[in-house]
C-alpha cells in the first residue's frame, strides 16, 4: 500500500501540500505503519539523549496524525504541543491522547509560541513537504542552548540545499551539530533518512 506515498515526494506549493495531507489523513497511519515507519522513534531517542528535563514542553512541528508525538511520549517526554498545516491531520493527532495543545498553522507563518527549549520536525522537511526555510524558522525561535531534532529522508538528501541549511548554522558557530545518523525511514519501500540534533549556541 503506497497510494499516497507515491505522491508525497513530488514538489508542490503549500496549498497543494495541505490538500494532499488532508486527503491522506484517514489512511496515513496504516500506510506508513505497513512500510515500517522508523524515523519518529529514532528522532525521539536522539532528542532525549540531549535534553536534561523531559518535563519541559517540546514542540512537535508538522505533527501530522501524531505518530511523532507518540514516539516522543514513548521515550519519556511529558508535555508535547503539536502544530501542522492540515486540519485533517490534526484531527488524527487529537485522537492519540499525547498532546497538551494542537494548533493549525499557515506555511511560513509564525509559531503560536516560541518558548520551547526543545523542538522536533520529524519527516517534515524535504521534497513534497516543507522547505528548508522551516529549519531556519525553528532555529531562530529556539532560545540559547535549545535543541532541534529533525530528519531528511533520502529524497531530501538529494537536494544539497537541505544539508546546506544546516551548514548555515554550524559553519558560523550559531549552532552545533551534536548528532547525525543515517538509518531506516520507511524500510518497506527501501527508504532511509538522516536524523540530526542541532543545539543553538
Amino acid at each position: 500500500m503506497t497510494g499516497f506515498l507515491d505522491k508525497a515526494y513530488r514538489a508542490r506549493d503549500a496549498s497543494s501540500t495541505r490538500t494532499l495531507y488532508d486527503d491522506w489523513a484517514a489512511s496515513y497511519d496504516a500506510e506508513v505503519a505497513e512500510n515500517g515507519y522508523a524515523t519518529p522513534l529514532r528522532c525521539a531517542e536522539a532528542l532525549k539523549a540531549h535534553v536534561d528535563d523531559l518535563a519541559a514542553p517540546v514542540l512537535d512541528f508538522g505533527c501530522g496524525t501524531g505518530l511523532s508525538g507518540l514516539a516522543l511520549k514513548r521515550v519519556g517526554f511529558e508535555v508535547i504541543d503539536g502544530v501542522d498545516l492540515s486540519s485533517e491531520m490534526l484531527e488524527g493527532a487529537g485522537t492519540k491522547g499525547v498532546y497538551r495543545k494542537l494548533d493549525r498553522i499557515e506555511a511560513g507563518g509564525a509559531l503560536p509560541r516560541t518558548d520551547y527549549a526543545a523542538m522536533a520536525a520529524i519527516g517534515v522537511i524535504g521534497a513534497g513537504a516543507a522547505p528548508i526555510d522551516v529549519l531556519h524558522l525553528l532555529m531562530r525561535a529556539l532560545p540559547r542552548s535549545g535543541k532541534l531534532v529533525f530528519s531528511f529522508n533520502d529524497h531530501a538528501l538529494e537536494d544539497p540545499a537541505n544539508e546546506g541549511g544546516i551548514a548555515e548554522w554550524t559553519d558560523c558557530g550559531a549552532a552545533r551539530l551534536v548528532f547525525k545518523e543515517h538509518g531506516d525511514h520507511l524500510p518497506g519501500i527501501g527508504l532511509k533518512s538522516n536524523v540530526y540534533v542541532l543545539v543553538k549556541a
